[in-house]
């Protein structure tokens, strides 16, 4: 079974940055595409930003630009730089991979069947 591993997570203050880091296996970096989703406290996860092995990107309206999604081939990993962050930009961020299709075509969580455990990240005023 696929296993994706995230970290990176923390706490900074409004305005600050993070990076979070997700390391998958050859085959996921290779063939399928990974996504990030956030979900804030009593709220549904929601798709953040995602990449195919191509390397073509997708992004939440929303992020304005604050956020941008990577990755290594050396490291097999994945990031998600995250800059200019605010309040409601806490919560738990989950790297998740699509295991049946090689490209993203939906930036919500409904397609993505793998999931890590997921990082905290916490943003105070």
């Amino acid at each position: 079974q696929e296993q994706l591993v995230e970290s990176g997570g923390g706490s900074v203050q409004v305005g600050g940055s993070l990076r979070l880091s997700c390391e998958v296996s050859e085959t996921v970096y290779d063939h399928h595409c990974v996504g990030w989703f956030h979900q804030a406290p009593e709220k549904e996860r929601e798709g953040v930003a995602n990449i195919d092995p191509d390397g073509t990107k997708m992004y939440a309206d929303s992020l304005e630009g604050r956020f941008t999604i990577s990755k290594d081939a050396a490291k097999r990993t994945l990031y998600l730089q995250m800059n200019s962050l605010k309040p409601d930009d806490g919560g738990m961020y989950y790297c998740a991979a699509d295991l049946k299709r090689r490209h993203c075509y939906i930036l919500g969580p409904g397609y993505f069947n793998t999931w890590g455990q997921g990082t905290q990240v916490t943003v105070s005023s």
